[in-house]
């Protein structure tokens, strides 16, 4: 994530202050990264930084050097965030963690969901405050 990342993010796709959806960003990828380091399965920053990653427009390289947009976290949709498609994700996000039987997802990925929710009511909605991301300790 760099300063030009933060730059290019539409105005309609943020409602808080990009320096401080930048901090929170560079806090959950440093974690993800330092938690995979480790060997750490904690899907709470991954799930915030995937978050950032896709509303911010960033893009993915593929192994043959393609780029591509980042995929919506929840639905996995190749599609760039616009106002429309944050809401779209965010309202599913929050059905699926209402459901009475709770999809795949969000058994196998512990916190996941709720972290991307949280991020996008923060970020988007502009409600709550933003995830707080706590390391795992050894």
């Amino acid at each position: 994530m760099t300063g030009r990342d933060l730059e290019r993010i539409p105005p309609g796709n943020l409602w808080v202050p990009r320096g401080e959806f930048g901090a929170l960003w560079v806090a959950a990828e440093k974690l993800t990264s330092a938690n995979g380091e480790r060997g750490i399965a904690d899907w709470v920053p991954a799930g915030v930084a995937l978050t950032c990653r896709w509303v911010a427009r960033a893009v993915s390289e593929t192994a043959n050097a393609q780029r591509l947009p980042v995929r919506a976290p929840v639905t996995g949709r190749r599609v760039l965030a616009f106002e429309e498609a944050i809401e779209a994700e965010y309202l599913a996000a929050e059905t699926m963690l209402v459901r009475a039987s709770p999809p795949a997802l969000v058994r196998s990925q512990p916190g996941y969901v709720e972290a991307v929710s949280a991020t996008l009511r923060w970020a988007w909605r502009a409600t709550g405050s933003a995830p707080v991301l706590v390391p795992v300790a050894e």
